[in-house]
């Protein structure tokens, strides 16, 4: 059943401090070397120059032969535990689809998800031990989640490896800081030479889901 998409929290903003009226749980979830250590870092500074408490709890699965890989970002006022149960996701980032569907037991109802549209075949499968879903992107459709093709994006913003930086685009919209903390922490924290790059996949990754 398609989630609730009424307002995640109330928010007081003044300049580029902002107020929540809760604590607020993100998900990020991928494979090992999709970026989302780096979009989870862009996320958490974005939060702190806003004022907010944050914290962040990351999960290697074997992350370098392309293991499951989450992270978990809370902010609020004062975050008092990184405790991340089913059912509490405000918003769920997932890097790959399948990933998508072993997250979803953690989005809260009303909560959102942005998925990218691609799937990775795992070692697993490879080797005939496992089997792919088929049905992938029906249920994504069925819990509501938002589809991004976020390489295909990345490609046309001249930054194949900015699939990442087009997710927190897609993420950006669900959340309560301006466009220009958003960018701010993009050129902090990504390569010199790699910003307007970014920066433009980040916009197309707004837009992408606006």
């Amino acid at each position: 059943m398609p989630h609730d998409t009424s307002a995640i929290a109330d928010v007081e903003s003044s300049g580029q401090v902002v107020h929540l009226d809760r604590t607020m749980t993100i998900l990020l979830v991928g494979v090992g070397g999709q970026g989302t250590i780096l979009a989870g870092n862009i996320l958490a500074m974005t939060a702190a120059e806003a004022g907010l408490d944050v914290k962040v709890s990351e999960i290697h699965g074997m992350s370098q032969r392309g293991g499951s890989v989450s992270t978990v970002i809370r902010v609020g006022e004062h975050v008092e535990s990184m405790i991340a149960d089913p059912g509490c996701a405000d918003v769920v980032v997932a890097f790959e689809a399948v990933e998508a569907l072993r997250a979803q037991q953690y989005l809260r109802e009303g909560g959102k998800m942005f998925v990218n549209d691609e799937q990775i075949v795992p070692v697993s499968v490879h080797v005939g031990n496992f089997t792919m879903p088929t049905d992938v992107h029906e249920r994504l459709e069925r819990i509501g989640a938002v589809t991004i093709p976020a390489g295909q994006i990345a490609r046309d913003a001249g930054s194949p490896r900015s699939t990442n930086v087009v997710l927190v685009g897609a993420l950006s919209t669900a959340l309560p800081f301006s466009e220009e903390a958003w960018r701010d922490a993009i050129a902090k924290r990504v390569p010199a030479h790699t910003v307007e790059a970014n920066l433009e996949a980040f916009a197309r990754g707004r837009a992408a889901v606006a």
